[in-house]
Order: C-alpha cells, then structure tokens, then sequence
C-alpha cells in the first residue's frame, strides 16, 4: 500500500499494515525531521523490519540531500538475511507500484568465512584460519611475489577485483550473501572485497554491530560512511554489553606464552632481513610515519570522526625514538612481555586504574606511556615490512599491543583486574588480566557524534530510561508500543509456588532446596503434558540448570518428562547446542514434540526464533541475574553509581529484567501465532520486577495471572489452549490488528491518540 506519513508518501510492500507500524512511522520521522537519535521499543513479530526500511527508504528518496545512506546493524548472520530479504521485497515494490525504477543500491558485508567463494579457503570453518589463508594470498607482498613467480599461489577473484572491480561500481540492485557470491563468480571478482568497496557507494548497507563499534574494524571498514545517515541498531537490548565487549581486552598466560613465541620469530626474520637488505629496513619508519601523517591529515577535515584507537591529539605527535627502529621495537616489547609476566605472578586479587598501571610500569621498567600508545600500529608495519602472511601465529602478540594501545590511550572508563584463578578452574592457579572496558558510551559516543540520527530498537527495551543514562546521550524520541491483538495470543503467567504451597525461587539460598526443585520440575512435567509440539525452558545459568537436572534425574522427573516429549539441552559447546536445536526441531515438526533446556544469555536465547509449534510454551525458571560476585561487574556498578548515579540493584534488576523478557519473547513471533510465557519465580510478583517488563508483556499480565500454583496455572493454560485451538483468519482482525489502507485512513486519530497515551516519557 501507499499511505502518507505525516506529509511523507510511503510505499509499504504490504496489503495490510498493523496499527502499531503507523505509530512507529510518525515516531521515525520525527526522529528524522529532528536529526536527531531515538529509542524504539516495538513487540516481537510486528513487522519492526519492514516498517523501518519502507520509512526510511522513503524518507531517503525524498529527501536524497538530507539522509544519504541507511546503515542497518544486526548481530547474526540470518538476522542480516533477513533484512534484504524485505529490502528487496520493497524495491520490487516500488518497481511494480511506481514509474520508475529506485536508485536504491543496498549490499551485505559479512566476513570472509561467509563470503569467500575461492575453492580451497571456503573449505575452512574456521573463521581465523579463512582469514589467515585469504590474507596469505592477497597480501601486497605475496602479490609483488606473483609478479616474478609465477608458481606462487593467487587467488583469481581477488586478482580480478583488483585489476577490474575497483574502478568500477556495483550495477543498482540489492545484493544478498548468496547474489554477491553469484555475482563475484560471474564478474570473477572477490565478493568480500567488492562488498568492502562497494558499502561506501551503496544506499543501503547491512552489517554487524562490530563493524562499527569495534575501533580496531570500525577504522578499516567504516570510516568514509557519510555524516548524514541513518544508524539503525535493531536487537540493540544488549548494545551496552557488545559495546564494551569492543573494547575491553583479556590476557593470561597462554596469551603472553604465545606473543613471547611470535617475538622470537620476529627477531629471528628482522636479524635475516638486516642481513639480507639493511635498506628496506631504514625505509619501514619513514613510511610508516608518511602513512599516520596521510591518515590524521585525512581526519583533520572532519573533527568528528574520533579514531577509538589513536585519537586525534596524537596526530601531531612523532613516534617516539625507542620504538622506531625495528630491533628497539622488538627490545622494547620484550620489556613490555616481561613486565606483564611478572604481573601475572599474582596470589590474590589486584584492582587498579590505567593511570596506575602506567605509573608502576614506568617505575618498574621505565616504560613511558607515549611509545606504549603506537603499539598496534608499529606492529602491523613492522609485520607488513616482514613479509609475514600467516597471522595465525602473531595473535597473541597482536592482543599484547592492542592491550598497550588501549591502557596508555584511555584513562577514565576503565579499570584493570588481575585474578590468580580462572573462573572455569578456581582452584587450579591460571591467573588472568582483564582490562575492562567500565562505561559503554566510549564505543558510542563516536557513532552519536558522527552520525546524524541513530535508531536504538528492539522488543525488549523496558525500562527504556536506562539506556539514555549508560549510553550517554540524549533521545528526541523515546517511544514503547503495544501489541493490538485480535484475539489473546499471549498468555503471561506469574507461578510462585508449587502445588504443595512451596514458594518457588531461583534465590541463592534457594538452589539447593529439594522442594524448589522438585516443585519446578512437575511444573515441567505438567505444561509438557498439555502443551503441543515444543516447549522451551530457560534457566538463569548453565551451572543452574546442571545441577537442577541432575536432581531432576535423582528425583525421577527426567523419567515422567520423557514419557511425553522428548528432552534436548543446551550446552556451551556451540556444535553440540547447535545439534540438538536441529534434533529439537525435527521432533516438532513430525509432531512427537519436544523440551529444549537453554539459558538465558545463551545462543538459543538470543539468536533462535521458535515460531508456531516451535514454541507453544516458555518457561523462565527464576530471574537471569547477572553473576554478582564477578568483580569486573561490580567494578562497573561503582562506575555506574559514580558517574551516572544508578543504583547497583536498578540496574541488575534491569539488566535481568531485559533477558527475561528477550526469553520469554522467543514465543510470539507474529500475530497469528500464539504462546504461553510461565515465569516461575515469586519475585515476579514484586510490582520493581513486574513493572520493568515490556508494556506489550504487562497488557496481558493481568492480577489473575499472577500469585498462581502449578495446578492454577495449568487450568488457565488448558483453557487458553482451547481457545486457540478455534478458528482464526485474516477476517478476525481487519479492523482490530490488522489494517487496510481506508481503514487507516478512518481510524489515523485513534492510533495516534492510543500511542500518545502509551508513550514513554522522555525525562533523563
């Protein structure tokens, strides 16, 4: 349909639009119209995706001097899949519905693992060893090698971009993972490569997070996007979590072993090349330097784009002269290594600043801070000058100099720990230093800065005011929606105790009670025998649901529960997790049915949609609550209170809050599906738990579906599922759910009026 958006003409590539869509457009363009960034908060399954790109895409061909580019972020692959799949569904919209073609180019970029189509490097699975070997034959050296050997390995499509592909430009079209591999081996060009190129081109450009909030790829990868676009963050409920997972860096033992290995071989190649050609080593510093100059200059234009890495004060900075000649580099990093080694002689636990840190290393071994902060980069030149293209071996060196880069660039927001014990093994000695990035708007700020409006979205949200406070900036729109609903799809229930009147709780002083246990297990038992096809249950940890089950087989429910469905469980192994979601599956769609054991925070909880019979049913044992006694989290809720005055138990109650409803959420993908959600812990009942749950969630959640045994609970789902069971169609809800474009127009007042109800405030 065709319908405008408060004076903007929007080609929606569907016959009919949910109420909630409409509302979520005017708060879009408001958003756009200020220039500024918003807060989304919109229910599973509603068509989120569809309705950002049709608004946008819009918004873009009628404005093409104001917004020139949308930069959609996902975090999985199928996620991004997803989101050209309905971009070309609206090009081919607009094709059929308007007189022209749209000069809309939208491409993917993935990583090479995903997108290499060379016959012997595509085999790996292996993420690093694809990178690796890609590197191995596409570097300028193995090139200039190719050049007077011609037995030297190639790879053809990286040749074919390079002699063909750059100057040219992607022909107007959507490009998926599977298109641009098709089309990288009809052109025999590289598709990784030609997506790399061809983002800055493009209109539409669809990726990781990381490879904008990661400093070290942001730098490479996206650095000549244009100040006026569109960032949309989808899935952004856990964007503070990936934003310090950027920056912060983890070193132990192995780690230093490894780099002490790699600098032996780099001593080694420097003492062969100084003896095989003294010149090309001279000129390695001075290029390197003309390369850091050309860089900042670059920047100097545009003082927003802050490199996270090397910020701009030190671009007038020269580097310094202990580090500049490759065997005082080497020397240099030896110190460093030794240095860190004796640090991780440690018996108990140290917590100290950067600034610390700093001043103990100088002192010690009088290492200052400025050569510290060229690390990173003198590395890489240094492996570029020695021809070195197995980078396999040089990882642990690499996270060594990106940690010296990081502790001598930043010192607010951070904090560094050095624990004897490894959590996995807390009484065999492996000590562990982490330098943990403490404040998440550092890996933000840049993106809120640089950028003209960023769109922070997802299902799960609530409570929407703490975003603004730990990402640190300041939202025109802030806006939460609800699910309008035909029928009841969705039935929240509150369980508190068991049939024997046992309180249930995931509570610490809880975990080892037999009853608790026992009591969630018929809890289990019961909803599988009701429930049709699959149910999922999550559980707060994966130590949690080990010794659960473990009692469970002891007590005999894993015996009861099989003879209903059949049970698979969620392990950290991601290989055998992966098996067992497609056994889990395969059992539901030949209609034996089946239970998945997952945890929240894990895979299955974040990435796996279980639509339709996947998920008749999901349980959420206890609350997700972060693991308090880790000290990197309770060195981040110091900071919090301090700089941003929130209180540790707001925000672990937040934080819990959004992975419980992110769990639950898993059930409900679309308005024609329908799910039970069980929280089974009493203290979901609290008014500070209950209330911090999405408004979609807490429109259903009535008083009679709260405070309930097992027995209550599955006499309300028993009829919950009959009602269901009736028959249901797109007739049922035109008018109510679902809307044709008349009856938008009729009833255009009432959804704004019922969303400015809705709406939450903005008060930061």
């Amino acid at each position: 349909m065709r319908l405008t958006v408060d004076g903007l003409l929007v080609y929606f590539p569907y016959d009919y639009i949910y109420p909630e869509q409409y509302a979520y457009m005017l708060e879009l363009k408001k958003t756009l119209d200020a220039k500024g960034h918003c807060l989304l908060e919109m229910p599973s399954g509603t068509g989120k995706t569809a309705t950002l790109l049709s608004l946008i895409v819009a918004y873009m061909l009628e404005n093409p001097h104001v917004v020139r580019k949308l930069i959609y972020c996902s975090r999985t692959v199928p996620e991004i899949e997803k989101v050209i799949a309905e971009l070309q569904n609206l090009v081919a919209y607009y094709e059929k519905h308007s007189n022209e073609k749209p000069n809309i180019t939208g491409v993917v970029l993935s990583s090479r693992k995903n997108m290499c189509i060379h016959p012997e490097v595509c085999r790996e699975k292996d993420g690093k060893l694809v990178d690796a070997k890609c590197y191995g034959l596409t570097a300028s050296c193995v090139r200039e090698r190719q050049e007077y050997d011609e037995t030297a390995p190639s790879c053809q499509y990286f040749e074919g971009f390079q002699n063909e592909g750059r100057e040219s430009h992607l022909p107007i079209g959507v490009y998926s993972l599977d298109d641009l591999k098709e089309y990288g081996k009809q052109r025999n060009w590289c598709p990784y490569f030609t997506s790399r190129f061809a983002i800055v081109q493009a209109q539409v450009v669809v990726y990781s997070y990381h490879y904008l909030l990661d400093p070290k790829v942001a730098d490479i990868v996206s650095k000549e996007l244009a100040k006026e676009s569109v960032v949309v963050c989808d899935e952004a409920h856990n964007i503070d979590n990936v934003c310090i997972d950027s920056m912060s860096v983890r070193i132990n033992k192995r780690v230093i072993e490894r780099g002490s290995t790699a600098l032996v071989t780099l001593e080694k190649m420097v003492q062969e090349m100084k003896e095989d050609d003294q010149k090309k080593l001279q000129e390695e510093y001075a290029k390197m330097v003309q390369g850091l100059r050309d860089v900042y200059q670059a920047r100097e234009t545009d003082r927003m784009l802050a490199n996270p890495v090397l910020p701009d004060d030190i671009l007038r900075e020269a580097v310094p002269g202990n580090i500049r000649h490759a065997d005082h580099f080497l020397g240099f990093l030896n110190r460093f290594i030794a240095y860190l080694k004796t640090r991780l002689r440690v018996q108990h636990v140290i917590q100290e600043s950067p600034a610390g840190f700093l001043k103990d290393i100088h002192a010690k071994v009088c290492i200052d801070r400025k050569p510290l902060r060229f690390c990173a980069e003198r590395l890489q030149s240094l492996m570029r000058t020695l021809e070195i293209t197995d980078l396999n071996d040089f990882g642990g060196l690499t996270v060594i100099t990106h940690f010296a880069t990081l502790v001598s660039t930043y010192t607010q927001g951070f904090t560094i720990i050095i624990e004897p014990f490894d959590d996995k093994t807390p009484t065999v000695s492996n000590p562990v230093l982490y330098f943990s990035c403490l404040d998440s708007s550092i890996a933000m700020r840049p993106i809120f800065r640089r950028f003209q409006s960023v769109v922070i979205t997802s299902g799960t949200l609530s409570p929407m005011d703490m975003y603004p406070k730990i990402l640190d900036f300041s939202p025109v729109v802030m806006s939460s929606f609800t699910m309008t609903l035909a029928r009841p799809c969705l039935l929240p229930l509150i369980v508190t105790r068991g049939n024997d009147q046992v309180a249930i709780s995931s509570k610490f002083e809880s975990r080892e009670d037999t009853a608790v246990i026992r009591n969630y297990g018929q809890l289990l038992v019961e909803t599988a025998k009701i429930v049709p096809d699959g149910v999922v249950c999550f559980f707060t940890s994966y130590m949690y649901l080990e010794s659960v089950v473990a009692s469970w087989y002891d007590q005999g429910i894993i015996d009861t529960l099989l003879k209903y469905k059949l049970l698979f469980i969620e392990t950290q192994d991601s290989a055998e997790t992966s098996y067992a979601l497609m056994n889990y599956v395969k059992a539901c769609d030949c209609g034996r049915g089946a239970v998945l054991l997952a945890v929240a925070r894990g895979k299955v909880s974040e990435g796996v949609d279980f639509d339709h019979h996947l998920g008749r049913a999901v349980l959420m044992f206890g609350i997700p609550y972060v693991y308090t006694q880790s000290r990197i989290l309770k060195a981040r809720l110091e900071y919090l209170r301090d700089q941003f005055q929130i209180k540790e138990n707001d925000f672990l109650t937040f934080d819990a809050l959004r992975h419980a409803a992110q769990c639950v959420g898993r059930a409900i993908r679309g308005k024609t599906d329908y799910g039970i959600m069980i929280f089974a812990d009493k203290r979901f009942q609290r008014q500070d738990k209950r209330g911090k749950l999405p408004k979609w969630i807490q429109e259903n959640l009535t008083d009679n579906y709260s405070n309930l045994s097992t027995e209550e609970a599955m006499q309300l789902s028993k009829n919950f599922l009959k009602q269901m069971a009736q028959p249901f169609n797109r007739e049922d809800q035109l008018g109510l759910s679902l809307l044709t474009l008349e009856q938008l127009k009729n009833n255009e007042k009432e959804i704004i009026e019922k969303h400015l109800k809705n709406q939450a405030p903005i008060d930061i």
